[in-house]
Order: structure tokens, then sequence, then C-alpha cells
């Protein structure tokens, strides 16, 4: 006999391929995992556009946006249907967090759960195919997050190699790598703040750092050091290791985000690297009222193409979550140009960075002689040793982008998101003086750049005593406040498809690199 919870309807977007590794066997059914469930939120949310959006309060937020009572005695009730647990109901998150077998949970959601093993060696459960949820739900779940934990992103930073040195260099005169808070100077941050009250959250899917090294690496910028927290997402935890592992990316982005506003806390969020650890360390950190992050650092990303529909539209809501929030989010535009690691003869461009709601960050070379910038031009050293950038294939052209003059895609000549929107230094040959795990190094890519958009905004959120928020509808409609980079390219795809830049707005370096005390100006208009 039919009872409630047994008629199935298909997830949209859910659909996913099976994962490019070697498939073992069918997972054990007594194996015990956890899966997210994030709800629709009850009305559309804030499309933020405006040119000066207010920023809700949080009670304002939950009061709107966040889930019912009622449907999450729903998914409560469908989860003791199949013999799962509740494991964190949230509200605000609009997240219900569930805990069950392998059987359990390919009954509840119509799915055949197997067990992998990438080029790497690394063992993951995966799936293909669609999920499916009670025609109960249909109205109330927006995404399933967890059946499958194959590994998502990747960091966005590279590691300066001395095969890398220019051939020609004045070596008496160009700089060739930078401490972040000269970098701050250079591109004219303000120094009258240090980013004190602020709160920058960090997302980090691997690695960790060693207080020790936070110490000394300050000691020797003669800054005091910021305060870090680290925050356990999905059981991850801050594991540092060697200086060549993902301690490489965590370290960069603490210590350029901290070098260029000492005075804020730095929040870093481990969580596992797959669709639900990544989702749930995002919507922790724009939602988390302890801290209260007013800006998030992302430096880990991947081809729009390799998430799910589901992941797309959950992911980017969050993002909306966080510009009604006046939480600013900065996201790294990818190492390899403008193939983005993909390698199937297109363009493509990185998420996050794509999400209309995020401050996608691109990647220049910088030459600076004599404490003066004398040349900065695209990022392009190789086909894998460029910055990335393009025309999403997934977001629509976003109202604050309508008089840029974004081109068409180079795929299919259709309109949409272009990314990024501003730049700055990510080559690693004039990249960023850094210490991981007692090694002195030198790290560029654009997961440099994220972490110093982030410190600029919390100087800035310091300065006007307010969370500027979403500064793109500002920022598209300001003339000057960001230098134009018009030398380059980051074609990396055969048949010489890419970007190029020029004057305005390109695919490679967004509007420009950013004046910070131009910025401020721009960003104080409207502030009482």
């Amino acid at each position: 006999m039919k009872s409630r919870f047994s008629g199935h309807v298909l997830l949209p977007g859910s659909d996913k391929q099976a994962p490019d590794a070697t498939r073992l066997a069918a997972c054990e059914h007594h194996d015990v995992i956890e899966v997210s469930l994030y709800l629709k939120p009850p009305k559309p949310l804030p499309a933020g556009n405006e040119p000066a959006i207010q920023p809700l309060a949080r009670t304002e937020f939950n009061n709107r946006f966040a889930a019912s009572n009622e449907d999450l005695q729903t998914v409560a009730e469908f989860a003791h249907t199949y013999g799962l647990t509740v494991v964190r109901s949230d509200a605000a998150l609009r997240l219900v967090e569930l805990r069950g077998t392998i059987q359990h949970m390919q009954e509840a959601f119509k799915v055949s759960l197997s067990k992998y093993k990438n080029q790497t060696g690394q063992e993951f459960r995966g799936r293909e195919g669609v999920i499916q949820i009670p025609e109960e739900l249909s109205s109330i779940v927006e995404g399933v997050f967890g059946l499958d934990n194959r590994p998502l992103a990747t960091p966005k930073f590279q590691v300066y190699k001395k095969e890398q040195e220019p051939k020609v260099v004045a070596a008496a005169q160009v700089q060739a790598s930078f401490n972040p808070n000269e970098l701050a100077k250079l591109y004219n941050y303000p120094s009258d703040v240090t980013g004190k009250d602020q709160c920058i959250a960090i997302i980090e899917l691997g690695g960790g750092y060693k207080p020790a090294d936070i110490t000394s690496y300050f000691a020797g910028l003669q800054l005091t050091a910021p305060k870090v927290v680290a925050i356990s997402v999905d059981g991850a935890t801050n594991a540092p290791s060697t200086p060549d592992s993902a301690d490489g990316e965590v370290l960069l982005d603490i210590e350029v985000a901290g070098a260029v506003a000492p005075g804020a806390t730095i929040a870093v969020y481990f969580a596992p690297n797959t669709d639900k650890g990544f989702l749930d360390a995002i919507k922790q950190a724009v939602h988390d009222a302890t801290y209260k992050p007013s800006v998030v650092s992302i430096s880990w990303g991947a081809a729009e193409e390799q998430w799910t529909s589901q992941s797309l539209t959950t992911y980017n809501q969050a993002f909306q979550e966080a510009a009604a929030l006046g939480v600013s989010v900065c996201a790294a535009a990818g190492d390899s140009g403008s193939n983005d690691n993909v390698n199937d003869g297109k363009a493509h461009v990185d998420f996050p960075a794509s999400s209309p709601y995020v401050l996608g960050c691109g990647g220049t070379k910088l030459d600076v002689s004599n404490g003066q910038i004398t040349s900065e031009v695209v990022w392009h050293e190789s086909n894998d040793s460029a910055t990335g950038g393009g025309i999403s294939a997934v977001f629509p052209l976003p109202d604050y982008q309508q008089s840029a003059a974004i081109p068409v895609s180079v795929n299919d000549k259709k309109a949409g998101r272009g990314v990024p929107d501003v730049a700055a230094v990510a080559d690693p040959a004039t990249g960023y003086n850094v210490l991981v795990d007692g090694q002195r190094m030198v790290i560029g890519g654009t997961s440099a750049v994220a972490p110093l958009m982030a410190g600029l905004i919390a100087l800035i959120n310091e300065s006007l005593k307010k969370q500027v928020g979403f500064i793109h509808p500002q920022l598209y409609a300001a003339t000057g406040v960001c230098r134009d980079i018009t030398s380059g390219n980051n074609i990396t795809v055969s048949g010489n498809k890419g970007y190029t830049s020029g004057k305005g707005w390109d695919a490679c370096t967004g509007i420009g690199v950013p004046d910070g005390m131009k910025l401020r100006d721009l960003l104080k208009q409207g502030t009482a």
C-alpha cells in the first residue's frame, strides 16, 4: 500500500556523471554517512542590483527567508520514515542534516552508491544519474548534498619555481616578489585603518596552519599578528602537514589577508573537499552569528560544467544571501587561463567566481622599480600559468554589467556573466612572500588576489563604519576607480579560444586593478 513519502520524483538539477575514476565496488550497506538537505527560500531572495542596497539585519533576514517549522518538520518525518536521523535542523541556514546507513540513504533517495579510486589514489564515494525525493518534498527541497563525496574543487595557488625566472631582469632595480603590506601601499589601500572589529572568513578545503608560522611571519613584517581562529565544518580540522601540500593555500590566504588588515579577525572554516563540505562551509560563514564575518575569501573552485545544476543554484543562493546580509564575497578566477583545466577544446570560467554575487578576482603580472609600478599586464606565463576569466555558460548577464560592453562567449556567441570583476598581481614570478610550515616561499595565483581584495574590503568597512557588502553595482557604474590593464591575453585553448585585454572591461582582468582609496571614496557615497 502506498504510504506518505513513498512516491518519488526527480530532483531537478541533480543529474551527475559517473566519476572519472576506477570503480572498486558497491558501498557497504552498513556504512554510515551524512547528507545535507537545503530547503528553498519561502520567498525570492533580494536581487541585490540596487546601487546602494541596504543590508538586512540577521534577525530581519531570518524573519523573511528562514525555513518554516512546518517544512523542517516535514523533512524530519521523511527522515524518520526511512530510518534516518536528524543531526541538525537550522531554520536560518534552511538546512536539515541527516545521518544514516548507505542502505537507508539509497532507499530514501533512490540512488546507487559505489566506491571509486582516482588517479592520485584517493578513494571516495560516487554516484551517477539523478537523485529522487518524495513528492511531498518537491516544493521544499532545493538540493541534496553528500551522497557523493568525490573531490570537487582545486586551490588556485602556484608556487614560484626558479625555472620561471624571467630571462631579462634588471636585478638591481626590478622587485621580483612582494610582501602583501607592500602591495597594499603600491595599490593605495587606506593606511589609517587596520580592519579592526572586522572578521574575514576564509574557506579552506584541505591543509592547515601552524600558529608558530603566523607569529613568525607577522613579526618579520613588523606587524601585530591578526587573531586567527580555526572552525571545523563537517568534521574537517586544521591539519597542517608539509609545505608542498594545501598548507600553501591556507597560509597564503591567512598571511595575505592578515598583512593587509592585521586588526581583523581571520576565521578559517575547514571543510571536506566535497560539494557538501564546500557548501556547508560557505553557508556557515555567511550566517555565522558568533564571528559575524563581513567578507568571505574563497580560493578554491572548479569549471562551471563540473558542478551539478543543483549545486550551482544552491551555492549561488548562498552568495545571494551574503549580499542581502551585507557580506562581501571574493573568489579566485582560476590559474590556467581560458582553459580552466578542462582540456575539451572550449573556453571555461571558474565557479564560484562566476556567480553574479561574487567579486571575481583575476590576475596580473606586476613590475615595480624603485617603489613605483612600471608595468602591469595580464598574467599569462604558460598554458597552465595564466589568469582565468571568460563568459559564464550558466549565469546570464547581470544588470550591473549591462553597460560594460561584455563580449559574447567565444564558444557559442551567447551572452553571459563576465568574469572577472577586478584583478591584482597573481603571477608567481612577481608573487607574494609567505611562510609555509617554516619554509619561506613565493606564491602566486588568483588565490592570492581573493584574500588581498578581502583585506581591502575589511579596511574600507572599518573606515566607513559600515559593511559595504555587494559592491558590484557601484563598482561598474563608476569610472576611474580601477587602473585599466590593456596588455595581454588568457588564451590557453587551441584554436585561439580565449580573451584579450583591452580598454575597459575584459575577460582577463575585469575593469582593472582597484585603487584602494578611490574605491573607499566611491563606496563612501551614500554613507550618513
